[in-house]
């Protein structure tokens, strides 16, 4: 897994209004975890959002080099304002390289599948991510998988996954990463038959206009 450095700093206040007197600083707030004990932190907001960009969303190990000196750990979660797009908060879990955990990576599929290509089939995505367990400098970035092979009705599972050796998988094995299925078609609708009056009826009419006709005379 790619390791990227960033400066990191404990802070004493903590709730809203610190967390906002921060952000005006450029600084983000933060916590960093480990065995269910969490301390507040804060880090250069635009270090984070470049490490972000840089990342755009895979496995990272980060070097939190604070003054008294570094800590490994991973990102967790990050909180975004919906509406100004502004970086609220991050969590950072600690680890250690001798000791596994707990992940979920992204699944990224390659290749145009054969049953597209040649049948017109469609490919479906299931699962953009799974769940592992390994040790942190083991754990993949990403993982990728070619789906060309796959012909309509084919689909490739969690179990079809071949991963390193000491990462174990934790989602369950019958779920599904990609399949693809058969080409929609359109039913026509039938056409409504073509209604014509009945021939008594247009005879009707006949006989009461010659009626009407006989009786100007």
């Amino acid at each position: 897994m790619e390791r990227i450095t960033i400066q990191a700093y404990r802070r004493e206040r903590t709730g809203k209004g610190a967390a906002r007197s921060l952000r005006r600083k450029g600084e983000l707030p933060a916590v960093i975890y480990r065995a269910g004990i969490s301390e507040p932190i804060k880090v250069p907001g635009k270090e984070f959002l470049k490490l972000l960009k840089k990342t755009r969303g895979e496995n990272i190990l980060v070097n939190l080099q604070f003054p008294e000196g570094n800590r490994l750990a991973v990102i967790k979660d990050y909180q975004i304002d919906p509406v100004t797009g502004e970086l609220l908060h991050t969590d950072f879990q600690e680890v250690l390289l001798t000791e596994k955990i707990r992940v979920k990576v992204k699944v990224i599929t390659t290749g145009t599948p054969k049953g597209v290509k040649e049948q017109g089939g469609i490919l479906q995505h299931g699962l953009r991510e799974i769940e592992i367990e390994a040790l942190p400098d083991r754990i993949p970035g990403h993982i990728e998988v070619d789906v060309s092979s796959l012909s309509v009705g084919q689909s490739i599972h969690v179990s079809d996954l071949k991963l390193e050796e000491g990462i174990k998988v934790l989602t369950e094995p019958e779920e599904v990463i990609a399949t693809v299925t058969a080409p929609v078609v359109e039913e026509t609708a039938p056409q409504a038959p073509e209604v014509t009056e009945p021939e008594v009826i247009k005879k009707g009419k006949k006989e009461e206009t010659e009626a009407e006709e006989e009786g100007k005379k």
